[in-house]
This record gives structure tokens, sequence and C-alpha cells, in this order.
């Protein structure tokens, strides 16, 4: 039985987002984007509370989430305050322009979220490519397992993204299926 998986996340400068479309297209998960002023549309909180997976992503700004993740985050106290994540998979990604900029720091602060909400979290579940034959369009190549980690050069446009890590967003995407389907 399949399980309804939602992706909620905040981009920038549109990097993130076309990280949330490839995770969502190796899913089949649904996206809800949060707006510049950090709130979520208009029937955002419902499709959360009927999810069974729920996906965090942002940029990686000076170190942490966007503001704009994070304002999202301070409201969830509200299904917080009820347990209406209890049990529910939880998983986060996350992007920036260099290859390390601290990105862990987010895969941290969704993780600690996920279980503020009483949720189960799943990693990447692949090893990293480390190999000297390794490149940046194999999979994993930035080497995250708490989650994924994308890069995107400053000067860089959506459309010029890696290849290596949209391939491993849809994996990633596909490894949030395999792991869902472990819940009751």
């Amino acid at each position: 039985m399949s399980k309804k998986i939602v992706i909620v996340y905040h981009s920038g400068y549109g990097h993130t987002k076309k990280v949330a479309e490839a995770v969502a297209g190796g899913s089949g998960g649904t996206l809800i984007a949060i707006d510049a002023e950090g709130n979520l549309p208009a029937d955002g909180w419902e499709q959360l509370q009927a999810a069974d997976v729920i996906v965090f992503g942002s940029p990686t700004y000076m170190g942490g989430p966007s503001w704009q993740f994070k304002k999202f985050a301070d409201a969830s106290s509200k299904p917080w305050f009820g347990k209406q994540w209890r049990n529910k998979l939880a998983a986060g990604f996350t992007n920036s322009a260099t290859l390390n900029g601290d990105k862990f720091s987010s895969l941290t602060y969704y993780w600690t979220l996920s279980q503020q909400h009483g949720m189960l979290w799943a990693g990447m579940g692949m090893h990293a490519s480390n190999a000297k034959a390794s490149t940046r369009d194999d999979l994993n190549n930035v080497g995250g397992y708490g989650g994924l980690l994308t890069v995107s050069p400053s000067d860089a446009s959506p459309d010029e993204m890696v290849a290596g890590d949209l391939a491993t967003a849809r994996a990633f995407g596909q490894r949030i299926v395999e792991a869902s389907a472990l819940l009751k």
C-alpha cells in the first residue's frame, strides 16, 4: 500500500525547487512550496496532516535553513501540540553553493524538528561515491548519509544544476518510498 508523501520546501532562487521536483519525481510525492514570506498555501497544513511522510527541504544560508523555512518550523508548533505528526516518516534535503557550506547543520535542524514532533527519520540509504574515479555526476557524490545534499554554484541557474545531484534526488525519493513501506 503506497503512502502519501509530501515534500514541504522553501527555494530562494529556484535551485532547491528543482531538487524538490526531483525528489517528488522519485517518490510520487506532492510538493508544498513555502512562499517568500514563509507561509504555506491555503491547504498546506491539511496536506501535511494527511501525509504519512513529510520531507523537509530548504537552501542552506549562513549555516542553516532559510528564515522562511524556520518560520514554517515555528508555526508547526500547532500540529506539535496535538501530536499530529507523531510516527510519520520524515526526511530532509538541502542545497547550497559550496560542497560543504555547513549543509549538515540544515539536516540536523530538520532531524531535530522531526524528533520534536515524534517522527521517524529516513536517511539516504546509500553509500557516497568517493573513489578516485567518481565524478560529480555519480550518485551521492556530495556524500550525504543523514539526508540529501546538493550543490549549485552561486553563478549557476537552476537549469545548470549538476545532473548527478538531480539523479541522487530522484534516488532519494525512491529511498523514501522504500522506507515508507516499512510503516504500518
